[in-house]
């Protein structure tokens, strides 16, 4: 029986390379996507032209009174596509960036990260977790701005430092279950995040090459192949860790 994971976030950026380095391994994939159904739509295709199964489904993770809904909407997926009344692996990576100094930081940027990136996350897992196979894997998508700091970047690392918190809780609660949770920090990479900054702007991406032990900025193949790493059979014992993928930034 082939294994299923769900990533949220998974038609573009690094959730849509994660779904292609997880199909390449062998793994079906249910992506989510909050906008860009044509997006979807077409990792869908590629990931069924290696010969997986893989379907997308609509969600906004910033609204949590949509979860029930949509874990119901995983479940019916579930029965009719796979046969199946579970899932294997949960990959929380949709996300959003705000950058603004402390000062400039409104309530409603706040706000809106708040519930994309920390109450999205613990209402979305809490929903799934009937869903996911006792045996299973979590892998929740933090930030290297956990570990180093830039100006800027307070409120969004701020929420992800408490899903850094969150994974390690979730390990132990979940621990009879089998289920392992672990958290992927990712240093700068190469996509469209944040209004593709770090891609298309020359001196961002050069001031932070500078910084990398490794020389240059991240790919998001760099965090794909991670991600099907992590998830591989060969890592099962790792729980309640932080793994950090920049090439060394700031180190």
């Amino acid at each position: 029986m082939s294994k299923i994971a769900i990533i949220t976030g998974g038609n573009r950026g690094l959730g849509r390379n994660m779904a292609q380095h997880l199909a390449a391994k062998g793994i079906d994939v249910i992506i989510t996507y909050r906008a860009g159904h044509e997006q979807a739509l077409e990792v869908v295709d590629e990931i069924e032209k290696q010969g997986r199964k893989a379907a997308a489904l609509q969600l906004d993770v910033g609204v949590s009174a949509s979860f029930s809904g949509f874990a119901a909407q995983v479940s019916d997926l579930l029965q009719q596509k796979w046969a199946r009344r579970d899932f294997d692996f949960l990959v929380n990576n949709a996300g959003m960036g705000v950058h603004a100094a402390i000062a400039e930081t409104t309530e409603e940027q706040f706000d809106d990260l708040v519930n994309v990136h920390f109450k999205g996350v613990f209402f979305l897992t809490q929903k799934l977790l009937p869903l996911i196979k006792d045996g299973g894997r979590i892998l929740n998508v933090s930030t290297g701005l956990t570990r180093f700091a830039l100006p800027g970047f307070a409120a969004y690392a701020a929420m992800k430092g408490g899903i850094e918190v969150l994974t390690k809780y979730l390990a132990k609660e979940l621990g009879p279950r089998g289920i392992a949770v672990n958290v992927l920090a990712p240093g700068a990479i190469e996509t469209d995040f944040g209004g593709g900054a770090v891609r298309d702007n020359a001196d961002l991406n050069n001031f932070v090459a500078s910084q990398t032990a490794l020389g240059r900025v991240g790919l998001p193949d760099d965090i794909g192949g991670v991600v099907a790493s992590l998830l591989a059979d060969e890592n099962r014992w790792l729980n309640a860790q932080r793994i950090e993928a920049s090439g060394g930034m700031f180190i």
